[in-house]
């Protein structure tokens, strides 16, 4: 080789160098070995961390059933945020962030001038120790104070302007303006503030103070803050993680996933307080003696396991009990211990940040030690330095096992092969450390291979999410505050069900008396009923149930004796629309044709055969067999009826038809039939209720009080037709706009006011009319009105049933829509059950309230202090509707504390009472021709 090529030879001084820095570099991995064996167990495999996001990933599954939920330990709390913002937020908020021992106040403007921007202005208060450990009442009112300062400096306590609230503790949420803490984390110990609503805490202490107002529309948790304030950045976020003085994650969850929150389209952000993995025993066997003493040592010992392994509050305190350990073995400081080293909190998490920097490390070290007075040497600031980063080190671990469990399941969610995604981030730990972020990443990267995460750094903190979140829900309240001040015209309180109870009871007299009767609009019309059935009643009947678009012919076969039974057999017939609204003559001629039909069906045409008529519209009789029609309800208009005895057009019908005769006993209303009906099962049952297409009640008054007709022995059946009370404009004070549409477009308009809240026919409407209201204002289906929504009598009781049951999910509500040709979402779905729920519950709650009149009536005229009576009920809205009959019954039970009321419905219809009727009649016939 040319001699220029050839290296120059060491020189001696060269040669020490290297020898000193070879020993150095031996010694320091001499140390660092020691070190790693000392501190196995904190040491964490990759297999290690994969088996850590296989049970993370079981701990979320239980935390958003609702059968594992209860005792689950990550609890996955729904926060009630749907949504990023999506540009159309704007207005001047206020956000409160509280989560530490200090707390930021933040005035975040948004506007439009030509695109969406914020400007922001914050001040940071101090919490001091005695506040964050004495009363909830102290602590709000410091915030309230503080509050009131940043306002009065700024001038704008005289604004009510909307707050968002930034709680970085654990709440359980049912609305976003809600936050009922679980339990304080992060050295928290106000008392009286867990298991209380924060937000009426807070709300208490600005009342209390007088001097401004403040309207707190929403509060998040500082996760779900993080990654709102990321999420106006980038429309990609949808996981923010907190990796500061606490720890915690949140991110977007499919709505069909989460038991705890009804619906199952769209997403919601899940909070799943991962601070408290562990606390079941699950990581037990990763967690070290040193853990251990943390936990004994802290303020909620046995809560926040995974929290106190991971984030800032706790790294420092684990490495200073580490160095207590190892001084005490005489594995540093020559085992000098010297009370500083001793003393809790003399070690800080931003000294393990300070040691673990690259270059002045070591220095850092030195001085950090020199501090706790232990005089360490250089082999130890090498140990020290390689302490903290184990403790660091497994902190970034634990927290990537735990975010990939999360971006795993993000993945599956979309059925996606590869996830593209941003995760949110903010916090002491990950912005201060100088290794951390870098580690975290990587660690990351090799555990969920399949995933391309970008992390945006919260620049501003949760406190511009708070005021996004804010910004979106002040959006959404002003809506639901709209649509409260609809429905609230639909609520009843007691007092004003006993109002509407006392004025039935008058209207009840007026139609009772011979005077008043004239003027009166709930007519009490006698039915010539004048008994129960005996128990004596013998034969074959036929029976005709007419009352609506269907009717029905029955044969029922009574027998008595020793064992009583009632055989019946029958057959259901339609009545088309142009026969409702023809002629009196094509309707009983078609009635006469179907009861042919049956005679000819059982074999049974020959011999003139006792029937009784149920016939449900309001007649007078002058005797068993006399119905003079009043009015037509339900639709009917069939001419030449009204003003006419309808059992003399039915007879007449029959002549026509020229192929068989029959003896026509009784008429009875749908209601004294029903009565009949069950006081053949239960002798008690002395009135009659149907709420089904229409409504109306009956019941046995004395006859002493039916001034209309002679005599004043017994009892008579009267018919009440209550479904005409309110036609005097008695109950004009609760009709809603909506109850007077339903009445100006039905065939009656006028008439039946009472009915017409309440009945089956009509429920539907109102609830059409309400939702035709709110989806013009923009609060349903996108506001657009669609034909189907503009068709009257699209919504059916059946429907109104389905969409309020208990067991129907929303995707099955929103099924119902589509096969009612409306397309909704999620949030449609639940106004729409909203509206369903609060227009059939005010027809339960007057429903009650009539009949409290009617059964404390019963009471006064027997002079009795206390009634057991029994209530006869048919009709397809009591039967079917899941919650109609239950709000009935405790609005009887309240409005009438001296009445008993049961309630038996009944099994066959009015069509067997009817024949009972007729069996009575023909055995009294009998009785008084012999």
């Amino acid at each position: 080789w040319p001699q220029a090529c050839l290296p120059a030879p060491p020189t001696a001084s060269m040669i020490a160098a290297q020898l000193l820095a070879y020993y150095f570099t031996e010694l320091k991995d001499d140390q660092v070995k020691k070190i790693d064996k000392y501190l196995y167990a904190m040491r964490l495999s990759d297999e290690t961390l994969v088996d850590i996001m296989t049970r993370f990933q079981k701990e979320m599954k239980n935390g958003l059933s609702r059968d594992f939920n209860p005792t689950a330990t990550v609890k996955m709390l729904p926060t009630f945020v749907r949504s990023i913002p999506d540009g159309s937020e704007k207005g001047d908020f206020i956000a409160l962030d509280l989560g530490g021992s200090s707390f930021r106040i933040l005035r975040v403007q948004v506007n439009h001038e030509k695109k969406q921007n914020v400007h922001m202005e914050s001040e940071v208060y101090g919490t001091p120790e005695n506040i964050m450990h004495g009363s909830g009442t102290q602590l709000f009112d410091h915030v309230a104070e503080c509050l009131g300062d940043f306002m009065e400096k700024r001038k704008i306590k005289d604004k009510k302007l909307p707050v968002g609230l930034t709680f970085s503790f654990p709440c359980r949420q049912s609305r976003i303006d809600e936050g009922v803490l679980i339990t304080w984390t992060k050295r928290f110990k106000a008392s009286g503030v867990e298991g209380a609503d924060v937000v009426k805490l807070l709300d208490k202490a600005i009342k209390k103070r007088g001097d401004y107002d403040a309207n707190i529309v929403a509060v998040v948790n500082d996760t779900v803050g993080t990654m709102m304030t990321c999420g106006y950045d980038d429309q990609q976020c949808e996981v923010g993680i907190i990796i500061g003085t606490g720890t915690n994650a949140c991110y977007m969850e499919e709505l069909r996933h989460i038991d705890l929150v009804e619906g199952d389209e769209g997403r919601m952000c899940i909070n799943t307080e991962w601070g408290a993995f562990g606390d079941d025993g699950s990581l037990e066997d990763i967690r070290t003696e040193f853990d251990r003493e943390i936990d004994r040592g802290s303020l909620n010992p046995g809560k926040q396991l995974f929290e106190k392994m991971v984030s800032g509050m706790y790294l420092g305190e684990l490495v200073r009990l580490i160095l207590v350990k190892m001084a005490k073995e005489g594995l540093l400081f020559e085992g000098r211990i010297t009370p500083e080293l001793l003393t809790r909190g003399k070690f800080n998490t931003s000294d393990v940040s300070a040691i673990e920097k690259n270059k002045e490390g070591l220095h850092n070290a030195k001085e950090i030690l020199t501090r706790l007075g232990v005089e360490p040497s250089h082999d130890d600031c090498v140990s020290v330095q390689h302490v903290c980063t184990i403790v660091s080190f497994r902190s970034a671990n634990l927290v990537a096992a735990t975010l990939g469990a999360i971006l795993n399941r993000l993945r599956d969610n979309k059925g996606v092969p590869r996830l593209r995604t941003t995760v949110g981030v903010d916090g002491s730990l990950y912005k201060t450390h100088p290794q951390y972020s870098r580690r975290f990443h990587k660690i990351l990267r090799r555990l969920v291979p399949d995933c391309d995460v970008r992390f945006l750094l919260s620049e501003s903190g949760s406190g511009k999410g708070a005021a996004m979140v804010t910004a979106v829900a002040y959006r959404l309240a002003e809506q639901h505050r709209q649509i409260e001040e609809t429905l609230a015209h639909f609520h009843l309180t007691k007092e004003m069900l006993l109002e509407v109870k006392k004025r039935m009871r008058t209207e009840m007299d007026m139609g009772l008396k011979k005077k008043t009767n004239d003027k009166a609009v709930v007519k009490m019309l006698p039915s010539f009923v004048r008994s129960t059935p005996d128990g004596t009643e013998h034969g074959d009947f036929l029976a005709l149930d007419l009352g609506g678009t269907n009717f029905r012919v029955l044969l029922v076969k009574i027998r008595s004796g020793k064992k009583r039974t009632v055989e019946m057999h029958n057959k259901i017939y339609a009545i088309p629309i142009e026969i409702m609204q023809g002629t009196g003559e094509e309707l009983f001629d078609h009635i006469v044709s179907c009861i042919s039909d049956f005679l000819d069906y059982m074999g049974i045409k020959g011999p003139r055969m006792p029937l009784g008529f149920t016939f449900s519209f309001p007649c007078r009789q002058t005797s068993l067999d006399e119905g003079i029609l009043i009015t037509w309800t339900k639709g009917f208009k069939a001419t030449d009826c009204v003003g006419h005895d309808v059992v003399t057009l039915l007879r007449e019908a029959v002549k026509r038809r020229e192929e068989f005769d029959l003896d026509v006993v009784a008429i009875v209303n749908d209601t004294v039939g029903t009565m009949m009906t069950c006081a053949y099962e239960e002798p008690t049952c002395e009135v009659g209720l149907i709420v089904g297409t229409g409504t109306n009640a009956c019941y046995m008054e004395e006859m002493k009080n039916v001034e209309m007709l002679e005599g004043n022995e017994g009892q008579m059946c009267i018919n009440m037709e209550w479904g005409a009370f309110g036609d005097n404009g008695c109950l004009d004070d609760i009709r809603t706009q909506y109850d007077r549409m339903v009445d100006e477009y039905s065939l009656n308009s006028g008439k039946q006011r009472f009915e017409k809240m309440i009945s089956g026919m009509y429920l539907g409407e109102i609830v059409r009319n309400i939702l035709i209201d709110f989806t013009k204002k923009g609060f349903l289906f996108r506001g657009q009105v669609s034909e189907p929504l503009k068709t009257r009598g699209i919504f059916q009781t059946k429907y109104l049933s389905q969409i309020e049951s208990d067991r129907l999910a929303l995707l099955q509500v929103r099924a119902i829509l589509q096969q009612l040709g409306l397309n909704s979402t999620c949030d449609d779905s639940i106004l729409v059950k909203t509206v369903c729920g609060v227009v059939s519950r005010r027809a339960a709650q007057l429903c009650g309230a009539g009949m409290a009149a009617v059964v404390d009536k019963i009471r006064e005229n027997r002079g009795l202090d206390h009634l057991n009576v029994t209530v006869g009920v048919d009709g397809t809205l009591y039967k079917l509707h899941p919650h109609f009959s239950r709000i009935m019954h405790q609005t009887v039970k309240e409005l009438s504390p001296k009445c008993n009321v049961s309630f038996l419905l009944s099994e066959d219809g009015s069509g067997k009472g009817a024949a009972l009727i007729t069996a009575v009649g023909v055995r009294l016939r009998e009785d008084t021709s012999s």
